[in-house]
């Protein structure tokens, strides 16, 4: 059996071809997704700084299985207690904080991400110092060498650097070199009490590295460690001690984790629909192979085995080839999360080989369930009434495929309910709506080949008047041939729905957010802050200057209202009295005026949902674990595409990783000189090094910032699945238009003429087209429109017609270069030939 098989493929190369490269890109795709995946679960990331040291301890970076947006710090008094474990050499603080060098007053370049630390964790890097001493007062610093060659400091000489707000003059005591290689933030080294001042945490610092003794296992001391700080910080090894240096770091892994998740998810029952389709319409296309195959002794048993071990070839040899470009895939999805933000590229890709087994998993369970259900018939089939069918149209209809297009219909529909009645505005709000469409347009493919009866019922008689002779005959093959008309329609509805759907999901999402965070901003101008954040002084001269309405500090961070089992809530740091003349929050009840110490302001529906009104307090985590109770001072209306709490900005800044605020927005007077103004605050962002002053339309496009960076990793895995659904229809069309050179042969030697038969492909391309068009645009709407009552309260999406248009006119270009070119070359060949020409 096994030689027949093999013989099988070799004779049989192109036909195995679709079926392979279906199996191949299918394969690739899922593994891709999964690796993407495991990186989200795993996150892992290498230490920088920290590499020399086995065993970190750092804050908790999550909160009854939240993540944290901050920085957690703690106490620096749990040094002495991670020193007192049996075993450990040394136990070494760490603070880090922004600390960018200056030259003539503006930042070096290269150094806008530099960041201050005390000298004693130098160690933990390791860095020596290849100049001088290390810092002994207050005034002294040393510099690692990249940074002082750009700053062309050397030691004894006097830098300017800004920290924490304030600008100092230091002396360069030494410059120390990065041991082993590898890359890092450029460094600057204080003296301990230096450092902890400029961080300003409170005297918290941020982490503990740990040197173990000589003979000290990492494992077991790792453990003992943990047990000792019983819970108060977390232990951190192997290479996910880089998390220690990437705070707010794991507040991105649900993002990474469910956008893998969804797409993985889609990924699986397009791969596997295309896989199907694909091996089953090259198994109707051997029915007559098969027949004559019963029809000389060959029994069911021995036709499913040599289809099954076709199959099993194909399969291993796809899969197998697939494992190296699914991880391409994969890295190259990470690279655009890592590119636009959403989580540091210091946290590295990882797919090991639960993702390559899950893809190797779907292309071979679709094939082989496409090959027990198609090939069934041909195995089960008696050999003369094998014979007879080979040579007419099978019957398409059976009770398994209307229950299973029945599940799609149902599951696709019960989504898009759910989705527009039970989920609520927020990124969750894809991962029903999306999946809809693809369920939906699978049912519909499943039934293709009855609807497209239908269709082609209904539009005989203007084709008739529109094209005449090519449309008689199109009209005829269609009707007497729907199943393999449905061949071509079916990957059609799959690549419409999926592409319509999703890219006016994502164009909705974008100009509503827009639209809303537009509507909710008064801001005219951001003066931003690239040096670690801006001094309480800086906002109150921007105040004093003529032509200024208003302008309050901005700080933006994430937390949660801690009541009724918790919820998500952007958090917002503003200044009380200015408040309402930068952001659209004029208060319905209360007072912003009242936004000092420990108060929150929040939306009046936010207010009614968890019980509060004004002096009442509400319990709210903040974005580094801190649980407090700030009093409710005002009430402001609602905007549920903007949902976030209002906190003085003194309150919050130091619970933020920078412990400052990095904008300051500002609100110009109805009649001030806009020319003027913009200018004094340049001179004003000038004399505070790494500010920099932007206009509203720059504010504007910063909104949203995790969607915004997602539409980039969105539109490349949108591209990959509906790229593999454009394949599917390649191997389609080619395939069924090749099957059929027989019959265009025929109609050549009875007279017709290469344009005709060019004529009546045309018109089944565009019966094709329509069909695959009308179909795929109702599977779309079973996504766009739920999603659109959500985000806009109507049906109809937000975004250009012009997405759809291009979407139709890619699918007219797959069909008609599909079906044109192959016949066109096909009937190259002299039509005697083509008929004598064994099948």
């Amino acid at each position: 059996m096994w030689a027949l098989v093999f013989r099988t493929l070799k004779f049989r190369k192109t036909g195995f071809i679709a079926t392979f490269l279906a199996m191949f890109l299918g394969a690739a795709i899922v593994m891709g997704c999964g690796g993407l995946l495991e990186t989200g679960i795993r996150m892992a990331a290498p230490p920088q700084r920290l590499a020399a040291a086995p065993i970190v301890v750092t804050g908790r970076q999550e909160h009854d299985g939240t993540a944290l947006s901050e920085r957690n710090r703690i106490d620096a008094g749990l040094v002495d207690t991670v020193r007192s474990v049996p075993g450990v050499k040394r136990a070494v603080p760490d603070v880090s904080f922004p600390a960018t060098v200056l030259t003539g007053g503006k930042p070096v370049a290269g150094s806008s991400g530099s960041a201050g630390h005390n000298w004693d964790s130098a160690q933990l890097t390791p860095y020596a110092l290849k100049q001088g001493a290390a810092p002994a007062r207050s005034g002294e610093i040393v510099l690692d060498s990249a940074l002082a060659a750009r700053s062309k400091a050397s030691v004894g000489t006097s830098v300017e650097l800004t920290a924490h707000g304030s600008t100092g003059t230091y002396t360069v005591s030494g410059i120390a070199d990065r041991k082993g290689g590898g890359s890092a933030d450029p460094a600057v080294f204080f003296t301990g009490a230096e450092a902890l001042r400029l961080a300003a945490t409170g005297g918290k610092i941020d982490s503990i590295g740990v040197l173990p003794a000589p003979g000290t296992g990492v494992a077991a001391l790792g453990k003992a460690v943990e047990a000792k700080v019983a819970g108060g910080a977390s232990v951190l090894t192997g290479e996910r001690r880089g998390l220690a240096e990437l705070p707010g770091t794991l507040a991105s892994q649900k993002t990474v984790t469910i956008l893998a998740s969804i797409f993985g998810s889609w990924a699986i029952l397009i791969v596997m629909f295309g896989v199907a389709s694909t091996l089953g319409l090259s198994l109707q296309q051997r029915q007559h192979e098969m027949a004559l195959l019963r029809a000389i002794g060959t029994t069911s048993r021995q036709v499913r085995r040599m289809i099954l071990g076709e199959t099993a070839v194909l399969s291993v040899l796809a899969t197998a080839l697939a494992i190296l470009p699914g991880r391409y895939l994969g890295e190259l999805l990470y690279s655009q999360l890592t590119g636009h933000g959403v989580v540091s590229d210091a946290v590295a890709f990882r797919q090991g080989w639960v993702p390559v087994a899950v893809g190797a998993v779907a292309a071979v369970a679709a094939a082989l369930g496409a090959t027990l259900f198609a090939g069934r018939r041909a195995a089960r089939t008696k050999p003369i009434a094998a014979l007879a069918e080979s040579t007419t149209q099978s019957r398409w209809f059976t009770l398994p495929r209307l229950l299973l297009a029945l599940f799609f219909f149902a599951n696709g529909i019960i989504l898009s309910i759910v989705t527009a009645t039970v989920m609520e505005d927020g990124p969750s709000l894809a991962s029903t709506a999306g999946p809809a469409s693809v369920l939906f347009a699978i049912g519909l493919a499943l039934l293709a080949p009855g609807i497209t009866k239908g269709i082609v019922t209904a539009l005989r008689l203007p084709v008739r008047l529109l094209t005449g002779l090519s449309g008689e005959l199109a009209l005829h093959n269609a009707a007497t041939r729907n199943v393999r008309m449905a061949g071509a329609v079916a990957p059609i509805i799959l690549l419409i729905g999926i592409a319509t759907g999703t890219l006016y999901m994502q164009s909705t999402e974008d100009h509503v957010s827009a639209r809303s965070y537009a509507k909710n901003v008064l801001a005219d101008y951001v003066v931003d802050s690239s040096a670690g954040g801006f001094g309480p002084r800086v906002a109150d001269e921007i105040r004093g200057l003529p032509g200024v309405a208003g302008a309050s500090e901005l700080v933006s961070s994430d937390g949660q209202i801690d009541k009724n089992g918790g919820e998500d809530i952007a958090l917002r740091g503003v200044f009380a009295a200015d408040a309402d003349k930068t952001l659209a929050v004029s208060p319905v009840a209360g007072s912003l005026d009242g936004l000092q110490g420990n108060t929150v302001a929040l939306s009046d529906k936010q207010a009614k949902k968890f019980g509060v009104g004004v002096g009442d307090t509400l319990p709210v985590r903040l974005g580094d674990g801190t649980r407090t109770e700030p009093k409710v001072v005002a009430l402001f209306p609602d905007n549920p595409k903007q949902q976030y709490l209002l906190l003085p900005s003194a309150v919050l800044a130091p619970h933020t990783t920078a412990g400052l605020p990095e904008q300051i927005l500002v609100r110009a007077d109805a009649d001030a000189d806009r020319g003027a103004l913009r200018a004094k605050l340049d001179e004003v962002a000038a004399a505070r090094p790494g500010a920099e002053v932007a206009g509203r339309a720059t504010l504007t496009s910063q909104n949203n910032q995790i969607q915004q960076i997602l539409v980039s990793a969105n539109y490349t895995i949108v591209a990959m699945i509906v790229g593999y659904a454009a394949i599917t229809v390649i191997n389609a069309l080619v395939a069924v238009t090749r099957q059929r050179n027989r019959e265009f042969g025929l109609q050549r030697l009875t007279g017709a003429t290469r344009g005709q038969v060019i004529g009546m492909l045309s018109v089944e391309g565009g019966l094709v087209a329509v069909i695959g068009t009308v179909l795929g645009t109702i599977a779309a709407a079973t996504t766009i429109v739920p999603y659109s009552l959500v985000k806009n309260g109507t049906p109809m999406p937000e975004g250009s017609i012009g997405i759809y248009l291009a979407i139709i006119g890619g699918a007219l270009v797959l069909i008609f270069g599909a079906t044109l070119v192959p016949s066109w070359r096909g009937m190259r060949t002299p039509p005697i030939e083509t008929v004598t020409k064994p099948a």
